[in-house]
């Protein structure tokens, strides 16, 4: 910020050498000078490039004329009785200190409607670009890249476990229903006395069966248990 202020100062200092090195004396009117009915003054400021620091100069009989500087107004109505500033050497020499208007006429009744002022222009210089230091571009960040998100599986369907076959059951054997135990067919014989022979109806009866043989039979309908027992019973018998 100092830098710039520098620099603008030397600037300005080398801008106000140039203009006084530069600075150009007009006389108001040429040769022919400031008068009535001879120069349009008007046409004559306007082929003039005035600035800052140039010298005008009015050359004049002072018996039949004066410079009176008025303001704009004052200017375009040709009215000089409230001068901003009266010049009547005759020779007058004005420098220009500063831009914008500046605004002469005669204050002799009559003269200026006859066309006898100027307006001395002083334009502004074109503006030189700003010498203040352009603020350094801050590092430009870089967008940081978005994450590239893969897209995410979608759920497989949920299935519920199918239910295991039970097992089947094993065919269960059936159960053996108790065999029934042989009855012997016939009564066991008595042991006491031996029955009564049936009676012949001409057939001999066939012998009776001894009791060894009858046990015999009752063994082979019995079950062993029951022959063990028979065995036992029949050997007492004998």
């Amino acid at each position: 910020m100092a830098l710039a202020k520098i620099l603008a100062a030397l600037l300005m200092a080398m801008a106000l050498c140039e203009v006084s090195i530069a600075a150009t004396v007009y006389h108001v009117g040429d040769s022919t000078g400031w008068t009535i009915g001879k120069v349009n003054y008007t046409l004559w400021s306007q082929t003039k490039d005035f600035v800052v620091g140039d010298t005008i100069i009015f050359e004049y009989s002072n018996q039949y004329h004066n410079v009176l500087q008025v303001t704009h107004d004052n200017f375009k109505s040709c009215n000089a009785t409230a001068p901003i500033a009266t010049y009547a050497t005759g020779n007058d020499s004005i420098t220009i200190s500063k831009y914008g208007h500046f605004y002469y006429l005669c204050g002799i009744p009559g003269h200026c409607e006859a066309g006898q002022k100027v307006d001395i222009r002083v334009p502004h210089p074109p503006e030189s670009p700003s010498l203040s230091p352009s603020p350094s571009p801050s590092p430009s960040s870089s967008p940081s890249p978005s994450p590239i998100t893969s897209p995410s599986p979608s759920p497989s369907p949920i299935t519920s476990p199918s239910p295991s076959p039970s097992p089947k059951p094993w065919p269960s054997s059936p159960s053996p229903s108790p065999s029934a135990w042989p009855t012997p067919s016939s009564p066991p014989p008595s042991w006491g006395n031996p029955p009564a022979p049936a009676p012949s109806w001409g057939i001999a009866p066939a012998p009776a069966p001894s009791p060894a043989s009858s046990l015999h039979v009752s063994m082979g309908l019995l079950g062993p248990s029951m022959a063990v027992l028979a065995f036992v019973v029949t050997a007492f018998a004998y």
